[in-house]
Parts: structure tokens; sequence; C-alpha cells
């Protein structure tokens, strides 16, 4: 990559991308008002599992496919997106990527107008796996790279939102992101030789979690 690159990557995954992902724990408030999760070695518990068995997993191989999709073939990009949003397990789940897609691929429009037809051909439904692949691709960014970013940006969400809850001290959210580096690494060279009829994922605790998350009287996040 060069910097020109690099500097696009940064951008996908900064905090400061207005798509709203701070706004959401997949579950996590449920899990930490319930109290399995209470800690640093509880939160790094789930995010290991996450990384290795969970819904993650799903995203990330379909970010890949619609990376690729954007050398010219718009419908696998769009079954992608359905075969997405049908394979969410929850209400909540589900309309976070909508709401964070939608919210990145209007900014991409807006940064890159030549992504107009894409965007318009997947309507306000794009899920936000589909949408980094589009950027991602329309960037030059290397596949690897950009595989590894989204995980990153998904651990580093995840981890500000344990720290907000739990409550963890900065310090250990940045202990814990160091830790995780190596899995993270891993898990991205394992979702790349993905076949499309390997693409799964064991995410029950996930789905529950969600599931309770939608009736919880108080709710700093929303999902």
């Amino acid at each position: 990559m060069n910097n020109s690159n690099l500097l696009c990557l940064l951008q996908l995954v900064s905090p400061a991308l207005p798509v709203g992902a701070y706004s959401y724990s997949e579950g996590l408030e449920t899990l930490v008002e319930k109290q399995i999760i209470h800690s640093q070695a509880t939160l790094s518990h789930w995010l290991q599992a996450e990384l290795q068995y969970g819904a993650i997993r799903v995203e990330a191989a379909v970010m890949i496919r619609a990376y690729k999709s954007m050398d010219n073939d718009l419908q696998r990009l769009l079954r992608w997106n359905l075969w997405l949003s049908a394979a969410r397990e929850t209400e909540e789940l589900r309309n976070s990527s909508w709401q964070m897609g939608r919210s990145l691929i209007q900014l991409l429009t807006k940064l890159q107008p030549d992504v107009m037809e894409v965007a318009e051909a997947i309507g306000l439904h794009c899920n936000y796996a589909i949408a980094f692949g589009i950027a991602a691709s329309r960037w030059q960014i290397n596949v690897e790279v950009a595989l590894l970013g989204y995980l990153h940006s998904w651990t580093t969400n995840l981890i500000t939102a344990g720290i907000k809850l739990i409550p963890l001290g900065q310090t250990a959210g940045q202990q814990l992101l160091v830790e995780l580096q190596p899995l993270i690494n891993d898990v991205t060279g394992e979702i790349l030789i993905l076949k499309d009829d390997d693409i799964s994922c064991c995410s029950w605790g996930l789905s529950l979690a969600s599931m309770q998350h939608e009736r919880q009287y108080t709710r700093l996040f929303r999902s």
C-alpha cells in the first residue's frame, strides 16, 4: 500500500467516521447487566470467542465478497447484501447493520460520486459490511489490509463499549487491544481463504443477548 491508500484506510476505520458505530454494543450491554461480563478477563474471553466463532466472521467474509464484486459484478454484490440481511438473527442486529451501511454509503456518494449507481441499486438496506467493501475497493485498499482494518475497528468499538459499561480504565482497554492483535491477524488469514459454502458462525450467545437487549429497561446503547 502507498501512503494515499493507507490514509484512506485510516479514514475508513476511524472512530470519527460518521456512521454511528459508537451507539451499538452488539448485546454487550445485556451481558454486563447480567454480570456475565464483569471484568477485563471476561470481556477478553467474549471478544476472543466472537472473533473465532461469531457473526463478525460472517460479516467480514461478506465484506471481502463485496470488495471483489466491485469488479463489474453488481448482481453478485446485491445478492450478498440480501444474503447478509437474511442471516442477521435479530431485528436490532439487522437494523444496526443497515443504519451504519446506509450512513457509510451516503457519505461515500458525496466523497466519490462515481459510486452513486451502486448505491442506488442497493437502496436503503445496505449492510455495513457491504458498504465497507465498496469503499475499500473504490479506494484501492489492499483486501487483506482492509480485512484487518474491519476486524480491528469492530474490536475497538466493542472494547470502547466495555470500558463504558463494566466499567474499565482506558489502559485496560488498550491492553485488551494489544492482547487480541495476534488473534485478529490469525482470523484474517482464515477468513481470506473461506469458500462461499464454508461461511458460517456459532453466534447463539450474541443472538440471545441481542433479543434480551430489545426489552432491557435501561439502555445506553442501541444494540
